[in-house]
């Protein structure tokens, strides 16, 4: 019996298939194929390896007494100093809260809004009407941060058409750029109404994909718009959405300094303040190289955790994951 298994485990590793070995002749000519293409990704791989990963070497900055005259290697290792400086320090919850509170508060009302849009625009018949709601929400897109906030400041100004709207009603004129309340609002909104358009791009490419014939049978079936949305056009949509949402997880913790530094003003702080503005005020204007490296090594640290975990949990329960 012993002598059977043996010879059987034998046999079955003969059986199997021995691992191809790398051909580097095959990879050149494969190359020479594809030259053209890979002529095209040579400027975006200087790009992300120029501004991603030349950087990365800074990140010693965060271990370290940084002193510009004496460099990042003659500067002295200090460790977790400064980690521990933000841990302890009382302000730094302030800035996490409003961090976590904006990015939540932005990925519940964002990230919806392309979705819906996609949805309704698949239901529009007529092509050239489509055409025209297409290109209008779109075209916010192009606009930079600076237009959006000097928009913002025109539209809710004393004499602009937020309080003229409200005194139409009978309410007082609102500060809206220097009371706490608003400043959220206005930035979720703003920011909704800039990268509506263009989201519900990715959403409508992925319903191009689906097969008319699903809807003709279930009309046969006797199936309304409603129960086509639902049985047929968001299970299609589900796998985009899910590789979407789990690359917006990141977006909680990392959001952007420039449309907040360009919104908020020292009356507002308490709300407005999140770890990439605090991280450039102290940085930039206040030189606090190492301590502010430290911030943003961890800011970069927990959005990875994001997005992991993110990722893991969609690979549970569902089918869809980035990898």
């Amino acid at each position: 019996m012993q002598q059977s298994l043996t010879e059987t485990v034998k046999l079955n590793k003969k059986q199997k298939p021995d691992k191809k070995r790398f051909d580097f002749n095959k990879f050149l000519k494969d190359c020479k194929k594809q030259k053209y293409l890979i002529l095209l990704c040579i400027p975006a791989f200087l790009v992300v390896l120029i501004f991603n990963y030349f950087p990365i070497y800074g990140i010693l900055i965060a271990f370290k007494e940084y002193n510009p005259a004496e460099g990042i290697m003659g500067s002295k290792w200090v460790g977790l100093k400064y980690f521990e400086f933000f841990i302890k320090d009382p302000y730094s919850l302030i800035i996490v809260k409003n961090t976590l509170l904006l990015g939540l508060y932005s990925l519940l009302w964002s990230f919806p809004a392309p979705i819906i849009l996609a949805l309704l625009l698949n239901e529009i018949k007529n092509k050239y009407f489509k055409k025209i709601v297409q290109t209008i929400s779109y075209f916010p897109n192009f606009i930079s941060a600076v237009i959006i906030v000097g928009l913002l400041k025109q539209l809710a100004g004393d004499d602009g058409l937020f309080n003229i709207i409200r005194s139409f009603f009978g309410a007082p004129p609102v500060l809206f750029f220097a009371e706490k309340g608003w400043f959220r609002t206005l930035y979720i909104g703003s920011g909704i109404w800039q990268g509506l358009g263009w989201g519900s791009i990715i959403y409508l490419a992925a319903l191009s994909g689906v097969d008319t014939e699903l809807y003709e049978a279930a009309e046969i079936d006797g199936a309304n718009r409603w129960h086509k949305a639902i049985h047929i056009t968001i299970p299609a949509m589900l796998p985009t959405i899910t590789i979407l949402l789990i690359l917006s997880t990141a977006s909680i913790i990392s959001i952007g300094f420039e449309k907040v530094m360009l919104m908020y003003n020292p009356s507002i702080y308490e709300v407005s303040d999140v770890i990439s503005t605090y991280v450039y005020r102290e940085g930039i204007e206040g030189a606090r190289f190492s301590y502010t490296t430290a911030v943003g090594l961890i800011q970069s640290v927990v959005a990875f955790i994001l997005i992991y975990f993110s990722n893991l949990v969609s690979r549970k329960v569902s089918e869809t994951s980035l990898w």
